[in-house]
């Protein structure tokens, strides 16, 4: 008898997966490399104020966090970072460098020892920052990306690849920092070495252009004195966007282009596996790599349509083993020694671990940050990989995570409450994988469908073109379509849909709430809201140019800046809605939200706003994101009428 299901409402079953579970899952190792035979890698601790540690793994298959709480290994280059460590093994003991979060100088640290600063503290702006450091024991020097503030304004700012002296002389003097490149290009990547130490690579690009609509690949001869002569392009333009170059053991060009109109690798121009998938995608952080040459001369890779996996290229065959295992999702992170492989994977069923790839066996396996099942595996969702049709017959890419519980089911004849989730980006793909923020509303009987809407990476540059001077447009269809398309087909409830977003999803979700009637709600996470203050001098530099390709050019297309702008038709909004915004954030700064409050002040339109001490973009301590879950669930309570009685009720105003 015990195993009958009981006849629950929707959005009242009673779950395991509270939100201070949630939130100690949310994140995930990064930055994955090798010092000497041993993997490091830098994971978060949401308990521990939300910094991220620098964890080891020795050769013995023990782990240990090398730095104690308040080491933050974290870099502001560009505001979303890059990779901000490296090490390598000296007389058999390990010299790494590292960029602490709270005051972006990079520090020396030898186990054993405590951290020692390399470079200066400025007063001027944001100060000097650094990223992708790479150490050179030889000539006693540790290569970076330096960004440099030279104001006060966002746009003050310059970028150079730099030799930071390991001996500490650069700590209390800037002079002492050798710049490598004349900061003719607004943003630039780390140097690649060719393996004969007599060339450098790296990339470069300038405004109005992102990464990913154009980037030049220079080249240049590195002279006896380590400075840098001669640099050429060899591949990349205006509207060709090369989003990663490494040399290969025998010293040739390797480097990813989408210039066919998918990110495919080349070896000196010449195509070595072509397909329309990508290896490659979207630079939003400084040292991404979604390929990795190996000293055999084989290519650790991570391809896919969509979802990309890891893989093993012969470039001589142009054939890919893909790794055997568990995991269905591998973001940019891999690291190779040897034989040996390192990424970050997750599927499904669990969430992003440390993996290590052995290419003599094929054999892979979970050495770091492994998943451990915090509740029983019967509360996951059991995601959908659906294809809708949106406006003009075109395909919208969506994951559909039904309700789901082991022991409870709806009474006949209810379909579910479902709240669709735009993700951030908007130049960007949300992944497959185990997300206890999803399982916290799908165990409870709420349906998710996260979409990636025109504009999303992963599909090929024409998709990811699609929101060319239509974002507020494209992106609004796609999850509109999606949402109608679960009710039409009986998946969901009409009358209970919500949409929620960070970031540019919270643009797309307040953009839906202010133009289409399809949601009875939503959740406004730190989001874009009015364009005409979101440019340069508004926000930071990296993205100050975006809405050129976003929306137009300001000088040609000004009305169609306020004509998008959520805060422009706040008195539009009808629907009741969460609004959170963390009080630190650089690029979509409270100011925004405050003005489209005002906009609805006295406008009789149910609402809440949260507001987070000490939160940037992207919430990372556990008390904020607990709050944060428990608030957009109550919001649902009350819209929705669920009976939700573990969670704060949250107070609406109007």
């Amino acid at each position: 008898m015990g195993d009958e299901m009981l006849k629950t409402p929707y959005g009242s079953w009673p779950s395991p997966v509270d939100a201070a579970l949630a939130a100690a899952h949310d994140g995930r190792p990064e930055w994955p490399g090798f010092v000497g035979d041993e993997t490091w890698w830098t994971e978060p601790r949401p308990t521990e104020g939300g910094r991220r540690a620098l964890v080891r793994r020795r050769t013995d298959g023990t782990e240990e966090s090398v730095l104690p709480a308040p080491w933050n290994v974290r870099s502001r280059v560009i505001e979303y970072g890059g990779r901000p460590w490296a090490g390598v093994e000296r007389d058999g003991q390990p010299l790494v460098v590292f960029v602490h979060f709270a005051d972006q100088r990079l520090y020396r640290y030898e186990p054993g020892g405590e951290p020692r600063p390399l470079t200066p503290v400025s007063p001027v702006g944001g100060g000097l920052r650094w990223a992708e450091p790479r150490v050179d024991v030889e000539r006693g020097e540790v290569w970076c990306v330096l960004e440099e503030f030279t104001g006060d304004d966002p746009g003050d700012v310059r970028r150079v690849l730099a030799a930071v002296p390991l001996d500490g002389s650069a700590a209390e003097d800037r002079g002492a920092v050798r710049e490598l490149t004349d900061g003719r290009h607004r943003f630039v990547t780390g140097a690649r070495l060719a393996p004969d130490g007599r060339r450098a690579a790296w990339l470069a690009w300038d405004h109005p252009r992102m990464p990913w609509d154009g980037t030049e690949l220079l080249v240049a001869d590195v002279g006896d004195d380590g400075t840098l002569r001669d640099a050429r392009t060899v591949a990349g333009g205006p509207d060709e966007a090369v989003a990663q170059v490494e040399w290969t053991a025998d010293g040739r060009l390797l480097y990813s282009s989408d210039r066919s109109g998918w990110w495919n690798l080349y070896r000196d121009g010449t195509p070595l596996c072509p397909r329309d998938e990508e290896f490659g995608g979207p630079l939003w952080q400084l040292g991404l790599r979604w390929f990795a040459p190996l000293d055999n001369g084989l290519i650790a890779v991570v391809h896919g349509k969509g979802a990309a996996v890891l893989g093993i290229l012969d470039p001589e065959s142009g054939e890919i083993v893909d790794a055997a295992g568990p995991w269905t999702e591998f973001p940019a992170h891999l690291a190779t020694h040897g034989a040996r492989v390192v990424a970050v994977g997750a599927s499904p069923r669990t969430a992003f671990e440390v993996v290590e790839l052995d290419t003599v066996t094929g054999r892979a396996r979970a050495i770091g940050a492994r998943h451990r099942d915090a509740v029983d595996p019967a509360y996951y969702p059991e995601p959908q990989i659906r294809v809708f049709t949106g406006p003009d017959g075109r395909e919208v890419h969506a994951h559909v995570y039904p309700p789901h519980h082991p022991r409870h089911a709806a009474p006949d004849g209810e379909s579910p409450p479902y709240v669709i989730w735009a993700h951030g980006g908007p130049t960007s793909r949300v992944p497959l994988v185990l997300d206890l923020e999803i399982a916290y509303f799908t165990s409870r009987g709420i349906g998710v469908a996260e979409v990636n809407y025109g504009g999303s990476t992963g599909y090929g540059r024409a998709y990811r073109e699609r929101l060319r001077e239509q974002w507020g447009v494209v992106d609004v269809e796609d999850c509109a379509a999606v949402a109608r398309a679960l009710a039409d087909e009986g998946t969901a409830d009409p009358a209970r849909l919500a949409i929620r977003g960070g970031s540019a999803g919270g643009w797309t979700t307040a953009a839906s709430l202010t133009t289409t009637d399809v949601y009875a709600c939503g959740t406004i996470i730190y989001p874009v809201l009015d364009l005409a203050t979101w440019g340069p001098g508004e926000t930071h530099d990296f993205e100050s140019r975006y809405l050129e390709s976003l929306i137009g050019p300001l000088a040609e297309v000004p009305a169609r800046y306020a004509e998008r702008s959520p805060t422009t038709h706040a008195d539009r909004l009808t629907a009741p809605f969460l609004l959170l915004q963390g009080l630190d954030d650089v690029i979509c700064p409270p100011a925004q939200c405050e003005r489209f409050l005002a906009r609805i002040a006295g406008r009789d339109v149910a609402h809440a706003y949260l507001t987070f001490e000490g939160e940037g973009h992207g919430f990372r301590r556990a008390e904020t994101m607990v709050r944060a879950l428990e608030a957009e669930l109550s919001l649902y309570a009350q819209v929705f009428k669920l009976d939700v009685p573990d969670v704060p009720r949250l107070e609406l105003h109007t």
